[in-house]
């Protein structure tokens, strides 16, 4: 079924006997062991549902922690400087803060830094590092970048500064020539752990490091800030992640974390904390740094043990969201949608007003819209600024890389889902061209899954209590979708000039409140407000708690129309 967003939309299917079996072995409902099978939970993921399941440390054993280990422990006992290098997003501040603490707690000082997106652009590009060791630092530790800075390492090994790189983005051969290379992504050992975010390969670093030293520093604590960058750096809450997902949130309590209650007191949230607020309220506000300021005070703010110098960061970051939300909202006007619903296979779009920092938003933006990969370029001095956001049919990273070697961009990197470039303006055709060809001849048919029809009568607190079953929700473990049929929609308002309030309502008069995130100006956004006749909704059903009191929403992800017509 074809809906108004463009999407098709088929029911999950699965094998009966194997169904059968799921539901013997793990005695939960039809439906819950439906989609455990479609989404192929590994034995761990199963037994997460019921048990409480210990995470323990993959690389123990492996080469490439052994080694940084040892390099690391050796500058420590003879006494070097340390400076540690992290992304600009929250991934990057997250793993460089977590470190820095931890060496601190070992009675270190390691000094750090932040590139700045405009001024110093992505990583451990040569620029940056030679502004940074004027210190003469003995050990540079890369966190959440490095991969490919083979200038840099070689550049560092010119002067004999050691370095250790910790980081997940893709990585290609020949790899830079340090002995410290932790990368799931590269030939090793541990590519089964690709899944995992720089914070959470830095944080069984350091655990290993506790381990090796025989330390009592007990660092599970910040378990919580792992979870927050995994969700922000969008990595999949599968098998590990799924399992630190489940231990954080088990235990959490709210005051044990200063930066996370002062949040929620100033924005003023009389509810318990949810995985969702790490995705849509801490990353953002944490991420508006890197966006439109100085990555540098993320670190700050997380470091720091003055409440009030942490409450003075708090507030300049919630208002410098508040910021970071308007002018995107300048730059979704700049967009003809029109246009940009009659292009190619991929959409690139390019403004020398867009804010180089919201670029990626943007494309992220376009990309759900029109369920197309998404390019959004800023001008930036004499060159433009890219950044890319794919669906899971094509892997962007992988041709943003042979586009580099295609002399077609400057530079550039990411991973199957996302990258960033820079490209100089004469050669945005040749570029547009060779990625359109591209994704024509490898892209990979795709259908958005549903898990089942649902009625309204069976939209009750029984049915969210089993589908909870199979939370923590998140990226490769979303949420299920559910076909709503023969409804309407009834009093829809605009919020905040940005998503759509309104309720759902059956035949028999049952009717739910709904929501739905979708920008205004998409076809799901302008039939939500103007259809009044029944339609065919697909929908994620939630409970919301708010002032100690619970009620179900509806989350529309998309409509089918009786015509198909959008």
């Amino acid at each position: 079924m074809k809906s108004v967003s463009g999407k098709n939309w088929e029911e999950i299917s699965v094998n009966n006997r194997q169904l059968e079996k799921i539901k013997i072995e793990t005695d939960l409902f039809e439906l819950i062991s439906k989609i455990i099978l479609y989404r192929n939970f590994d034995k761990s993921e199963i037994l997460s549902i019921k048990n409480e399941i210990d995470i323990f440390n993959p690389f123990l054993q492996k080469k490439d922690f052994l080694q940084s280990f040892k390099t690391l422990h050796d500058v420590i006992e003879n006494h070097g400087k340390i400076l540690i290098l992290g992304d600009y997003d929250v991934d990057g501040c997250i793993s460089t803060s977590i470190l820095i603490i931890f060496l601190r707690l070992l009675n270190l000082n390691p000094t750090y830094y932040i590139p700045n997106r405009i001024k110093d652009g992505y990583g451990a590009s040569l620029k940056t590092i030679k502004k940074i060791i004027k210190n003469k630092p003995d050990l540079i530790i890369m966190l959440d970048c490095g991969s490919n800075s083979f200038e840099s390492i070689n550049f560092l090994n010119s002067l004999d500064i050691k370095s250790i790189i910790i980081d997940h983005h893709e990585i290609y051969k020949p790899y830079p020539k340090t002995n410290n290379l932790i990368n799931p992504k590269k030939n090793c050992d541990y590519n089964e752990y690709d899944y995992f975010c720089s914070a959470a390969l830095t944080y069984f670093f350091i655990d290993l490091y506790i381990k090796k030293t025989k330390s009592n520093i007990d660092f599970k604590l910040y378990l919580t800030y792992v979870l927050i960058a995994t969700v922000c750096d969008v990595m999949p809450l599968r098998k590990m992640n799924r399992l630190i997902a489940i231990k954080v949130l088990k235990s959490f309590n709210i005051k044990n974390y200063y930066v996370l209650n002062k949040i929620f007191e100033l924005k003023e949230i009389k509810r318990p904390l949810t995985i969702e607020d790490f995705g849509y309220l801490i990353g953002p506000i944490l991420n508006s740094a890197g966006r439109l300021k100085d990555p540098n005070i993320v670190v700050e703010l997380i470091i720091n043990e003055n409440k009030k110098i942490k409450e003075k960061i708090i507030k300049d970051l919630i208002l410098l969201n508040e910021k970071r939300k308007k002018v995107e909202l300048n730059m979704i006007k700049e967009f003809d949608f029109n246009k940009i619903r009659n292009s190619n296979n991929v959409i690139i779009e390019k403004s020398k007003n867009f804010n180089e920092g919201l670029i990626g938003l943007m494309a992220n933006k376009l990309k759900d819209l029109f369920n197309k990969p998404s390019i959004v370029m800023a001008k930036s001095s004499d060159i433009y600024k890219a950044s890319a956001r794919s669906t899971t049919n094509f892997n962007i990273g992988k041709y943003i890389k042979n586009a580099i070697d295609m002399n077609f961009l400057i530079n550039g990197g990411g991973h199957n889902l996302a990258a960033g470039f820079s490209i100089k303006e004469n050669k945005i055709k040749d570029f547009h061209d060779y990625i359109e060809k591209s994704f024509s001849k490898n892209f990979k048919k795709i259908s958005h899954k549903y898990a089942s029809k649902i009625s309204f009568n069976a939209i009750n607190k029984k049915f969210i209590d089993n589908l909870d079953k199979l939370s923590p929700f998140g990226h490769g473990n979303e949420n299920p979708k559910f076909l709503l049929e023969n409804v309407k929609i009834v009093k829809p308002k605009i919020i905040k000039k940005r998503y759509i309030s309104f309720f759902v309502k059956s035949h028999y008069t049952k009717i739910f409140p709904a929501i739905s995130f979708d920008l205004l100006n998409s076809h799901l956004s302008k039939n939500i407000l103007y259809n009044k006749n029944e339609l065919t909704l697909v929908i994620e059903i939630k409970e919301n708690v708010w002032n100690n009191k619970k009620n179900i929403q509806l989350i529309v992800s998309d409509i089918i129309v009786p015509s198909n017509k959008a």
